[in-house]
C-alpha cells in the first residue's frame, strides 16, 4: 500500500486526486466543528449516550454530540441506497431502468432525491426529540435546526459526488472513512490514560494490540475471499473470425452483504435500550435498558444470530443466480460438465449458500469479538467491528483503484 501511494505521487494527475480527496476531507472535519444554532451541545452528549446514537457519532467523526450541521453524516444517503437497491430487485420497472444505459444516472438521481426527503424527515425526528436541549425552544427554532441538518447531508453527498469525479476511491466511504479514523487519537489517548491512573497494564494492551492485528488481517481475508467458479465459452465463427473458446470463472464473495448485516442487527437491537435512555428516572426503562445491555450474554447470541439472517437475506436480493445463469447462456459460456440454464442457476445456488454461510459466521465472530474484550480487559474500544469493516473496505478500495490508475498509465505509455 506505501509503494502504491509512492508510485501514485510521481503521476502528476494522480498526485492532483489524491490531494483533492485530501482537501474535502479537510472541509469535512471542519465541518464537524460548525454548531448548528440554538442548541447546547452538553446536553446533545447527555442524550446521545446510548448505543445507536453512539453509533452515528462514530460515523460522524464526533459530529453528532457536537450536534454540527454535519451531525447526521452521510447516513441518509446510505439508507437511500439500501433502499432503492431494495426495490431494483422487487419493482420491475427499476429493473428494467437499472439495465438500461442511461438507467443508473436516472437511479442516481432517484437517491439524491430520496436522500434529501429521508435527510428532512430524520432531521425532524432529531429536531423535537431534542427539544431540551433547545436554548429556546419553539417551532421557528425547530426549522431552522431541521433544515440546517438537511442542508449539511446535502452538502456531504455534494462532497462525495465530487470526490467520485475529481479524487480517488468512493466519495460517500471516504467521507464515512475519515469520521471513523478520526476517532482513533481520541482511543489512543484513553489507552494512555488507563496505563497512567492504573487502571490496566502494558500486557494488557499489548493482548488488545494483537487482537486488533488479527482482527484486521480477518477482515481483509473476509473482504477479499471468494470462491472462483471456472466458466468456459464455446468457439464462435462469425464470418472469417473466431470468437470465444478462453476459460473465465465467477468470482462469488465470501461477504457478498457488506456490512449491511452488522447494521441492521446492531439498530434492531439497540433501538428499545436507546429509547429507554431518554427516560432515566422511569422504572421500566430501567429495566429495558438493563435487558438489552450488551454485556450480556444472550445479547450478543442474538446479535450473532440476526447478522446470520440478515446476511442470507441481503445476499440473496443482491446476487441474482439465474439472471448470472441466463447471462452465460446468452453468450455462450457454460460450467464445465454442467448444462446452461436451470442446472448452472442451482449450482451456482448451492455454492453460494455455503460460502455465504461460512461468511455469515466468520462476520458474527468478528462483530462480537470486541465486546468480549472490553468485557476481559475493562477498556473501550475505539473502533468497533463495524467501523473496522468498513475503514478496511475503503482502505482496500482505495488501494486497488490507485492500482488499476497506474496499471493503466503504464500499458499506455508502453503502447506509446
Amino acid at each position: 500500500m506505501i509503494e502504491v501511494m509512492r508510485n501514485a505521487f510521481k503521476v502528476p494527475e494522480l498526485r492532483k486526486k489524491l490531494l483533492f480527496t485530501l482537501m474535502m476531507i479537510v472541509v469535512f472535519r471542519i465541518g464537524t466543528h460548525v454548531p448548528v444554532p440554538g442548541i447546547d451541545t452538553d446536553i446533545i452528549k447527555q442524550l446521545s449516550s446510548g448505543q445507536l446514537l453512539g453509533f452515528f457519532d462514530v460515523i460522524s467523526g464526533g459530529a453528532f454530540k457536537n450536534f454540527s450541521v454535519f451531525a447526521m453524516s452521510i447516513t441518509p444517503y446510505v439508507n437511500a441506497s439500501i433502499i432503492l437497491q431494495l426495490l431494483t430487485v422487487v419493482i420491475p420497472s427499476l429493473e428494467r431502468l437499472s439495465k438500461e444505459p442511461d438507467g443508473r444516472k436516472k437511479i442516481a438521481s432517484y437517491t439524491r432525491y430520496l436522500t434529501v426527503a429521508l435527510a428532512f424527515v430524520q432531521a425532524v425526528g432529531i429536531s423535537i426529540g431534542f427539544r431540551t436541549a433547545y436554548l429556546s425552544y419553539n417551532w421557528f427554532n425547530v426549522a431552522i435546526v431541521a433544515l440546517s441538518l438537511t442542508a449539511g447531508t446535502a452538502f456531504l453527498m455534494w462532497m462525495g459526488e465530487l470526490i467520485n469525479e475529481n479524487g480517488i476511491g468512493n466519495g460517500i466511504s471516504i467521507l464515512i472513512f475519515a469520521g471513523i479514523v478520526s476517532r482513533l487519537p481520541f482511543g489512543l489517548l484513553h489507552i494512555y490514560d488507563y496505563l497512567v491512573s492504573g487502571t490496566t497494564n502494558i500486557f494488557v494492551v499489548l493482548i488488545m494490540l494483537i487482537c486488533a492485528v488479527l482482527m484486521v488481517a480477518a477482515v481483509v481475508m473476509l473482504n477479499e475471499g471468494q470462491r472462483r467458479v471456472p466458466v468456459q465459452y464455446a468457439k464462435r465463427v462469425v464470418g472469417r473470425k473466431v470468437y470465444g473458446g478462453q476459460n473465465t470463472h465467477i468470482p462469488l464473495r465470501v461477504n457478498q452483504a457488506g456490512v449491511i448485516p452488522i447494521i441492521f442487527a446492531m439498530t434492531i437491537l439497540s433501538f428499545p435500550g436507546q429509547i429507554a435512555s431518554w427516560f432515566p428516572a422511569s422504572a421500566g426503562a430501567v429495566a429495558i435498558a438493563n435487558f438489552f445491555n450488551p454485556k450480556l450474554f444472550w445479547y450478543q447470541l442474538v446479535y450473532a444470530l440476526l447478522i446470520i439472517f440478515f446476511t442470507f437475506f441481503y445476499s440473496a436480493i443482491t446476487l441474482n443466480v439465474m439472471q448470472i445463469a441466463d447471462d452465460l447462456k446468452k453468450y455462450g459460456g457454460f460450467i464445465p460438465g454442467l448444462r446452461p440454464g436451470r442446472p448452472t442457476s442451482d449450482h451456482l445456488s448451492k455454492i453460494s449458500q455455503r460460502i455465504t454461510l461460512a461468511g455469515a459466521i466468520f462476520l458474527a465472530i468478528i462483530a462480537t469479538v470486541p465486546t468480549i474484550l472490553v468485557g476481559f480487559t475493562a477498556m473501550e474500544l475505539s473502533l468497533g467491528s463495524t467501523s473496522l469493516l468498513i475503514v478496511v473496505g475503503v482502505v482496500l478500495d482505495s488501494v486497488k483503484q490507485l492500482e488499476s490508475q497506474l496499471m493503466m498509465r503504464n500499458y499506455q505509455g508502453f503502447l506509446k
